[in-house]
């Protein structure tokens, strides 16, 4: 099973597709919004991030990470 963490923030227009996006999938993820919370901002930072929306994937063989909204590598990750 994936685990999926979205580092998001309100004023993402990207960040609400995915939101959209993941829900039309059926794929379950918890949200870590960088602006309500100062240590899911640190944790986007110490995954190399810049900018939202960032993706942790994460199954038994380790952790993916995509850097904005790509469905292409997104649905590739997830099997979609």
């Amino acid at each position: 099973m994936k685990n999926v963490i979205l580092y998001t923030q309100e004023t993402c227009p990207p960040c609400h597709a995915e939101k959209i996006w993941l829900k039309e999938n059926g794929i379950e993820f918890e949200e870590r919004d960088i602006r309500k919370n100062d240590r899911f901002l640190q944790e986007l930072i110490e995954l190399g991030a810049a900018a939202t929306p960032a993706t942790v994937i994460k199954d038994q063989n380790g952790e993916e990470v995509i850097l904005g909204f790509d469905q292409v590598q997104l649905a590739e990750k997830l099997g979609i």
